[in-house]
């Protein structure tokens, strides 16, 4: 059982240490393509690679299961990367990172009201989520003035708590016994056919022409293969493991792998604050995740 929990943690560490550096390649494709267009082509890329690794359909399933993947697909692949990258229109990224770091706050409450199974709600989860707060906060304003912008910031609220509901629906499709990768391939079907209406919302363009650069092939690849192929199916298998308040816990380090990768690969300065803010938010997890 040990072996099992170590291997969850290491799923989720894995997973948040990729997403922590998708800013880099995000930021690269943004040049030539929307955020709807980054979005829909990460996905569909990784749905194929899905259907490549598991080709077996996944059947017997009942209509409430159906509209559970439904759920997750429309929370977790389209809402939530919807609704961040509009809140990135509207206010700075530093209010973004901040907001969307409360993700495991909700999921705590949330996971109290529907999942019985993961148990009663200590203290030092409350105590950890508000010194790993101080921490991102610490990273996130570090140099810069805090900007209020209702609209942008209340998109980003929303945006973790649609996360949130994303780690619940999860944690109840792993009850159903079928296999990780074949639950998340169904999850992202759902999630892109929930993306088209917003495609033609969000003036989207296929103009296949760009994967002819090979920086944009790469960074797309990496978005598609590695964050969404991968990491979906990783954190899926750490929530069905570790239980989802545990797993989204982790979510706090994510600041923390994008300070650490700006230092070694945009050689941007980690200062005092930063440093600092690192540790606390470490500290905070440390808090949240341990035992005793």
């Amino acid at each position: 059982m040990e072996n099992k929990k170590r291997t969850g943690h290491l799923c989720a560490l894995l997973t948040i240490m990729i997403w922590g550096t998708t800013f880099i390649s995000t930021k690269v494709l943004l040049v030539d393509f929307r955020p709807v267009e980054i979005l829909f082509f990460r996905f569909v890329m990784g749905l194929l690679m899905l259907s490549i690794i598991s080709p077996h359909r996944l059947t017997g399933t009942s209509r409430k299961q159906e509209l559970t993947f439904a759920a997750a697909g429309f929370c977790g692949i389209c809402l939530y990367y919807l609704l961040e990258n509009i809140a990135l229109t509207y206010t700075m990224a530093s209010n973004v990172g901040v907001i969307i770091s409360v993700a495991p706050f909700f999921t705590a409450i949330l996971s109290h009201l529907f999942l019985k199974e993961e148990g009663r709600l200590r203290a030092k989860f409350f105590v950890g989520f508000a010194v790993a707060m101080v921490g991102i906060f610490l990273i996130s304003f570090n140099g810069s003035k805090l900007e209020l912008n209702p609209v942008g910031d209340l998109l980003a609220l929303l945006a973790s708590f649609v996360w949130a509901c994303y780690s619940i629906l999860t944690k109840r499709i792993s009850s159903y016994g079928y296999s990780t990768i074949l639950t998340t391939r169904r999850v992202f079907l759902y999630g892109i056919l929930f993306m088209i209406p917003a495609m033609f919302l969000l003036d989207f363009h296929l103009e296949l022409g760009r994967f002819a650069n090979p920086t944009y092939l790469i960074n797309l690849i990496f978005l598609g293969l590695g964050a969404s192929a991968l990491c979906f199916v990783s954190w899926n298998f750490a929530v069905k493991i570790l239980g989802a308040v545990k797993t989204s816990v982790y979510i706090y380090m994510v600041p923390v792998i994008t300070v650490v990768t700006s230092a070694l690969i945009l050689h941007e300065k980690i200062t005092g604050l930063s440093a600092v803010g690192t540790f606390l938010t470490l500290t905070g997890l440390f808090l949240s995740e341990s035992r005793n």
